[in-house]
C-alpha cells in the first residue's frame, strides 16, 4: 500500500473501510482523481468528497465475464435485457465490469456483428465493459481475417459451444479454432457438453410424453457434461492451447479439469450461482414454473454443490460468473407454446446478474465456505487475469480503475421481482434472503449507486480493450507435439 504526499487532492476520499484483495486485507483509506485509484494507506488527506466507510468492506467492482446481454439466442429469442438495464442491475448488485456475447449465426460475418454489437453498448452501457465473441463459423474469412482482427483490437477471447444444433461445432472444427487461438494467444471459452447424448435421450422421453421442464435435467445428464469436458481437455492438449471450460455444473467434469490442471495442462474453469444454491427439484414445480429454472447444464443435486464449493475453495475452479440469460416467462422467452412447451422448446437460462455477488458473499463468506479474499479473486480479480483486463480491474490499487464496490456485511436484503433491477419479471431466487449487500459503487470514479438510487446516465460506460489473457501471456515450454501440430496448423 502506498500514501500520497498530504497535500495531495483528491476528488473522493474513501476512509476507515477495510480493504480487500484478492490476496489480503488491511485498514486503509483510498484516494480517487479522476478514474483512478492514486493511493492506498492511512489518513490520506481529504477529497473533495469524503466517504465514511466505518464498519464496512471496500472492494474491487466486480467483474462478470459470463453474462448475455441484449442477444438473440441460437433458437431466434431475444432476452428481456438490453446493455442498458443489464448494466444498471449488474452495478446495484455491485458488478462494474461485464463481459458478454456477441453472437455468430450461421452465415453471418463475425465483423459485423461485432461492430453492431459494440454499437449497441456504447450508446447504453452505465458501465464499463467488452465483449467476447461467439464463433459458429470456420470458413477462411472468418478464421483468417474476422477473428485475428478481432483479437488484436483487445477482444482476447471468444467462445465455442459443443452442443445446440445451431451453434455447435464438431471436433475437426473446435482444432480449427484452437489453432487461431494458439496463433493470436486468445483464450478460448468452452461449453462443453456431448450434443449426441443430449438428442438420443431427449428425442426418447419425448417420444414416451415426458414433456415437462422436470425431464430437461434428464435429458442433459451429467454423462454428457463430463464426456465433452474430457473430450474439450483432450483438444485441447493436441496444441497446448488454454481453455476455460464455463459453467460448470458436476462433479465428474469438475474431477476431469482437476485432474488435467494437476497434469500441468492449461485448463480453466467457471461455475455460476444457480448451480451454488438451486437443485434440480426446482424444474418439478408445477404449472410450467419449473421452466423458469431450466438453464444449459442444467441444474444438479446437492452433492453437486458440495463439490462445486471445494472446487472453489481449492482453485479448481477460478471465476464466479452470472450466465446471466434474462428470457421472460411468456411467449417471447421459455415458453413459446404456452403451457404446450416442450422441456427441449424451453428457452435455455436463468438471470442473475444482481444477484451474483450477494450471493456468493452470503452463501460464502458468510457460511465459512471461502474467505473473503477468496470472494474477491472470484468475483473480481481472477476475471480481470484470466481475460487480460489486469491491473486496471479486479484490484484496489494505485494506477489502477476506480471500480469500487462499497460493502455492508451485515445488511440483509430479501432478494425479489420487485427490487431487482432487470426487466426479466421474476427471479429464480425470489424470497431468498442474503447477507452482505453493496450500498456504494463507484465505477471510473463516479458514484454511480448510492441511497438505492442510480447515478450515471446510459452511454457513460467505456469500452475496455483487452490484453492478452494471462494463461495465453505465460512463457510455457509447449513440448514437442505441440509444436508438431501447431506447425501443421500454420502451413
Amino acid at each position: 500500500m502506498t500514501k500520497r504526499d498530504h497535500m495531495a487532492d483528491y476528488d473522493v476520499t474513501i476512509r476507515g473501510g477495510s480493504v480487500v484483495s484478492d490476496t489480503a486485507i488491511a485498514m486503509a483509506d483510498v484516494g480517487i482523481s479522476g478514474d483512478k485509484i492514486v493511493a492506498v494507506g492511512p489518513g490520506l488527506p481529504a477529497g473533495r468528497r469524503d466517504i465514511d466507510a466505518t464498519g464496512r468492506l471496500v472492494m474491487p467492482g466486480g467483474v462478470d465475464t459470463h453474462c448475455h446481454v441484449e442477444q438473440l439466442s441460437g433458437m431466434g429469442r431475444m432476452g428481456a435485457d438490453d446493455w442498458y438495464s443489464a448494466s444498471v442491475s449488474a452495478a446495484f448488485g455491485g458488478t462494474t465490469t461485464i463481459v458478454p456475447f456477441a453472437a455468430q449465426h450461421r452465415g453471418s460475418s463475425l465483423s459485423q456483428v461485432a461492430n453492431d454489437y459494440a454499437s449497441l453498448a456504447a450508446a447504453k452501457s452505465v458501465i464499463d465493459y467488452s465483449y467476447h465473441v461467439i464463433v459458429t463459423g470456420t470458413d477462411r474469412v472468418t478464421l483468417e481475417e474476422d477473428l485475428p482482427q478481432l483479437i488484436r483490437s483487445g477482444i482476447t477471447s471468444f467462445k465455442i459451444y459443443m452442443t445446440y444444433e445451431q451453434l455447435k461445432l464438431d471436433d475437426y472444427q473446435v482444432l480449427d479454432v484452437l489453432a487461431v487461438a494458439a496463433r493470436e494467444k486468445a483464450l478460448v471459452m468452452v461449453h462443453a457438453e456431448n450434443n449426441d447424448v443430449i438428442r438420443w435421450v431427449s428425442e426418447r422421453l419425448l417420444a414416451k410424453g415426458h414433456n415437462a421442464p422436470a425431464f430437461h435435467g434428464a435429458s442433459h445428464v451429467e454423462i454428457a457434461e463430463a464426456e465433452a469436458t474430457n473430450r474439450a481437455v483432450q483438444l485441447s492438449r493436441l496444441l497446448d492451447v488454454p481453455i476455460l471450460i464455463v459453467h460448470v455444473s458436476a462433479a465428474d467434469a469438475l474431477a476431469t479439469i482437476a485432474a488435467a490442471q494437476a497434469r500441468g495442462a492449461p485448463i480453466y474453469a467457471e461455475t455460476c450461482p444457480h448451480y451454488l444454491v438451486l437443485t434440480r427439484d426446482e424444474m418439478d414445480r408445477p404449472d410450467m414454473e419449473g421452466a423458469k429454472y431450466c438453464c444449459s447444464p442444467p441444474l444438479r443435486d446437492a452433492a453437486s454443490q458440495e463439490a462445486l464449493w471445494a472446487g472453489l475453495l481449492d482453485g479448481t475452479l477460478q471465476t464466479l460468473s452470472s450466465d446471466h440469460a434474462p428470457y421472460r416467462f411468456d411467449a417471447s422467452g421459455k415458453l413459446p407454446f404456452g403451457h404446450a412447451t416442450t422441456f427441449k422448446q424451453v428457452a435455455n437460462g436463468i438471470p442473475g446478474i444482481e444477484a451474483r455477488l450477494p450471493l456468493l458473499f452470503s452463501e460464502g463468506v458468510g457460511k465459512g465456505r471461502i474467505s473473503l479474499p477468496q470472494f474477491v479473486a472470484l468475483g473480481a480479480a481472477n476475471h480481470a487475469r484470466l481475460y487480460g483486463l489486469y491491473p486496471r480491474k479486479g484490484l484496489i490499487a494505485p494506477g489502477a480503475d476506480a471500480d469500487i464496490a462499497i460493502w455492508n456485511p451485515d445488511r440483509e436484503v430479501t432478494l425479489s421481482t420487485a427490487t431487482l433491477h432487470d426487466r426479466v419479471g421474476y427471479t429464480p431466487y425470489e424470497g431468498m434472503t442474503v447477507r452482505g449487500w453493496p450500498e456504494i459503487v463507484i465505477s471510473a470514479g463516479r458514484v454511480i449507486v448510492e441511497n438505492g438510487q442510480l447515478h450515471a446516465q446510459p452511454g457513460s460506460g467505456r469500452f475496455i480493450p483487452r490484453t492478452t489473457p494471462e494463461p495465453c501471456a505465460i512463457d510455457r515450454d509447449i513440448g514437442e507435439q505441440a509444436r508438431f501440430f501447431r506447425a501443421l496448423a500454420d502451413s
